[in-house]
């Protein structure tokens, strides 16, 4: 039944969003990986789906596959704006395990200088150790917990340094507020640390620090212990741009003045040409060495930017592919041996409306990046490399491209949906036995427009129920399925009604009555909350572990106290 999945689904003109074959598998399969309980525990491990492996050792972490499966949720989000549970679900799930110990798992056990350093691979030592110190540097990957100036500090989150452990945190918790509109995580929540340590966090306390570590260092704050890197400090930036959109605050504007002090120090532009030379891998404040690399390495930083900084990111973009001969139609594509930077070209050419590159790459990743159906409708890139699973990272990033069309990544951030929250919505959808490929409200006629799939090929056919809610009148509601007037629902309230349908492909069209001009949202107040200061929870300690609490889809232990320093 594979291979017939796209079959499945409705036939939907391209004039209406939906989601695409593609996205629904990729949709199911990311859904299986949020849900399925797996223990990242001090005394577990993830699930070999979570990708521990690529590009070591700068992102081979398991919380890097929560960052990156986060986007393309956002943006198939944005697909049907009228159905969000799913999404909700597995945000959910994302961030649950990223406030783990695995999820921390470089802060919670790196300590000290890299005890490897001085046997590190030639191509280590090529591109990202400063010359003069090969032998006794750090790697870029190794966050170095205990050493000059922070010492040692057993919280991930109110730590001086690890910026992208918080950064990329309240990107997922931001995505998440964005999808659901609720303040979820402005309620407490506990995250690992050193010794069986809990902390207590709330995501606008999170906010508030990062954005003061931002304020009191100009050039950034410290990504691992001494070492400040362009790409994390965007992917932070682009996480306060999407909080502030929902929670109305201004925390963003310490990205903007990063960005005016930096865009001289870590963008080398030829004073004549206005060629792009070179950028900024990292900037080591302590010994004062800035690590340079050439105008590729612009791609991960612009994909972050594009959103906060489309011009500037524009040029960045234009400057990388043109440095491979990507945008040349007469030159072979050439990838390299890590394919995330073409992965993630391809969301940046198509955000930027590049036609020719955009067809070059996506031929190339056809070709190369191995992209199948699997299971009972699933779907991944698989890169070649012979695994169970999908590459998590990898094929994270490559979908971004596939789950939505030109503009849609940058369209999250600068004009996102908030007016979807006012609206009718599907909801209690039995996902994934019933697929949804299509809702959205048209302003213009009044009509919610849902599409349906078999997401379970064995239940074909059963009878399935969901409700739309958020109706202005549900008396004066019409229905029809399939092209026919539909009479297999009831009134269960003043503004929801049930559906009554069965498990296959179907295509609604419910005449809400909501027409004209999509009504303002009043965003929620961010929860300040008043207790103690970030720290060590009072009563814990390596005899005296905070108590924590079991969530849907994860085990959570405790675990002897690891030797530091």
């Amino acid at each position: 039944m594979t291979e017939l999945f796209p079959s499945r689904l409705p036939d939907l003109g391209p004039a209406q969003p939906h989601l695409s074959a593609r996205a629904a598998g990729w949709l199911r399969h990311i859904y299986r990986k949020a849900t399925t309980t797996d223990d990242w525990s001090e005394d577990g491990i993830p699930a070999s789906w979570w990708d521990q492996k690529s590009q070591e050792p700068l992102l081979s972490f398991p919380r890097f596959d929560l960052s990156e499966s986060s986007y393309a949720i956002g943006v198939m989000a944005d697909q049907t704006p009228a159905w969000r549970e799913v999404y909700a679900e597995i945000l959910d799930g994302l961030v649950e395990r990223h406030i783990t110990y695995w999820a921390a798992v470089d802060w919670l056990t790196q300590f000290g200088h890299d005890p490897r350093r001085a046997h590190y691979p030639q191509q280590w030592i090529d591109d990202y150790i400063p010359e003069r110190l090969v032998g006794a540097y750090d790697t870029p990957g190794w966050v170095a917990n205990g050493i000059a100036p922070h010492g040692l500090q057993p919280d991930p989150i109110g730590a001086d340094g690890n910026l992208f452990f918080k950064g990329w945190l309240n990107l997922i918790q931001s995505m998440h507020a964005y999808v659901t509109g609720e303040d979820k995580w402005g309620n407490p929540f506990l995250v690992a640390g050193v010794g069986r340590t809990r902390f207590e966090w709330t995501q606008h306390r999170m906010v508030d620090l990062l954005a003061s570590q931002w304020t009191e260092h100009p050039l950034g704050p410290h990504c691992e212990n001494t070492k400040i890197w362009p790409y994390c400090l965007s992917a932070a930036g682009l996480g306060l741009k999407l909080y502030d959109s929902i929670f109305d605050q201004s925390s963003h504007s310490v990205f903007d003045r990063w960005l005016a002090e930096t865009k001289q120090r870590f963008y080398s532009i030829d004073d004549t040409t206005g060629c792009l030379k070179g950028v900024v891998f990292y900037h080591d404040p302590v010994i004062d060495h800035t690590q340079w690399q050439p105008p590729l390495g612009a791609l991960p930083v612009c994909f972050y930017l594009a959103p906060q900084e489309p011009v500037f990111a524009e040029y960045l973009y234009h400057a990388a592919v043109s440095s491979l001969g990507w945008n040349d139609p007469k030159k072979p594509i050439v990838a390299g041996p890590e394919p995330r930077r073409l992965a993630v070209a391809m969301t940046v050419a198509r955000e930027f409306g590049d036609e020719i590159t955009t067809r070059r790459l996506t031929a190339f990743a056809e070709e190369n990046f191995e992209p199948k159906f699997f299971g009972d409708g699933e779907f991944g890139f698989w890169f070649g490399l012979g695994e169970q699973w999908p590459r998590g990272q990898l094929s994270a990033c490559a979908m971004v491209s596939e789950v939505g069309g030109p503009g849609a990544w940058v369209k999250l951030f600068r004009q996102p949906d908030l007016a979807k929250f006012s609206e009718p919505t599907v909801e209690g959808v039995d996902y994934p036995a019933l697929g949804i490929v299509q809702a959205y409200n048209d302003p213009d006629t009044g009509v919610l427009h849902v599409g349906t799939y078999a997401g379970d090929s064995a239940r074909v056919g059963q009878d399935t129920t969901f409700r739309v809610s958020r109706l202005p009148d549900s008396a004066r509601v019409t229905v029809r399925c399939d092209g026919a007037q539909f009479h297999h629902w009831r009134v269960v309230g003043p503004d929801e009604i049930a559906m009554e349908s069965t498990i296959g492909t179907h295509v609604f069209e419910i005449v809400t009555g909501r027409v004209g001009s999509r009504a303002p949202w009043q965003p929620p107040t961010p929860r300040h909350a008043t207790g103690p200061t970030p720290g060590r929870t009072p009563g814990a300690g390596p005899d005296r572990p905070v108590a924590t609490t079991r969530t849907p889809h994860l085990v959570v232990a405790q675990a002897p106290t690891p030797e530091c320093c």
